[in-house]
């Protein structure tokens, strides 16, 4: 459902007097404005209610947790209108002064089609960082999963996303072309990937999920799984294609080959590798895994 402005702004205003309220409470008790625990709970034993509003809750545990960075909520918030997005932008942060970073997720076919010019308007009204699912960049797995999308149009939507000053994250699943395309993924990928050169590049290794399409195709053998072992043997092709100035994350779970002592082959923290210069440490830590069987 296309949400209203009024409708997303009255959101925004119920953040802002939730937080007005902590931080009054917060004054009263000597804290200098800090939302702390104690704060809470005076709020909640004055209101028991309050812990059954989630409103209040989800604003208490941002608060408390520095109040620095929002998510806009849904799949693709640049498929709004860009004048109606740039109107939210600019009441969120003006409502909301303490926000450095407002993030959203975003669809490569929508940025492709966005004009220059409202890209760049929707990114200086505020929206600083976005997060794309590229999957794959083979135009056959990418017409498999039903992505509704090219590996052109990954790339155009890539560009504009960068050009017009996002931070931009591309994520990737390792895995998804099975043991039948899985050089075809694992290349094309990279090609796909070096033409955006987005500022991070993450690895989410594919597990079909029951209930969807691809996990039919599972079940019923159409498409063949590889193992741990062949899916780091395609994640070296992927990464020795690779020529960009990004940042590689590992940061998920999902990302658990081992290396011969038993621990993690790549370490899980939110900035990754930075490349090119790690480049040669990843493809050394890949073949470790290889070795040891992964």
């Amino acid at each position: 459902m296309y949400r209203s402005v009024e409708e997303i702004k009255a959101d925004i205003d119920n953040v802002k007097h939730i937080s007005d309220e902590l931080t009054a409470v917060s004054m009263k008790l000597g804290h200098d404005g800090s939302i702390t625990r104690e704060v809470g709970s005076v709020l909640l034993q004055a209101e028991p209610s309050l812990y059954e509003n989630y409103s209040f809750i989800t604003a208490f545990n941002w608060l408390s947790s520095g109040g620095k960075t929002a998510f806009l909520q849904d799949a693709n918030t640049i498929i709004m209108r860009p004048d109606e997005l740039v109107e939210v932008l600019r009441h969120l942060r003006e409502t909301l002064k303490t926000l450095t970073r407002v993030t959203s997720y975003a669809r490569s076919k929508t940025l492709a089609q966005r004009k220059p010019e409202d890209l760049r308007a929707i990114r200086e009204a505020g929206l600083d960082r976005l997060h794309v699912g590229l999957e794959s960049g083979n135009d056959d797995v990418l017409a498999a999963i039903r992505k509704g999308v090219t590996s052109a149009e990954l790339i155009e939507g890539g560009k504009k996303a960068m050009e017009a000053g996002f931070q931009l994250s591309e994520y990737w699943m390792p895995g998804l072309g099975g043991m039948d395309r899985w050089r075809r993924h694992a290349e094309d990928t990279a090609r796909v990937l070096t033409a955006i050169n987005p500022h991070y590049i993450r690895s989410r290794p594919f597990i079909p999920s029951p209930r969807t399409p691809i996990y039919e195709d599972f079940e019923q053998g159409r498409l063949k799984l590889s193992s741990r072992h062949e899916r780091l043997e395609e994640l070296r092709v992927t990464i020795e294609g690779l020529d960009v100035t990004s940042r590689v994350c590992f940061d998920h779970m999902m990302n658990s080959w081992k290396n011969r002592y038993g621990g993690l082959l790549f370490h899980q923290d939110y900035e990754g590798y930075k490349f090119p210069e790690e480049k040669p440490l990843v493809l050394e830590l890949i073949q470790d895994g290889l070795s040891a069987g992964c």
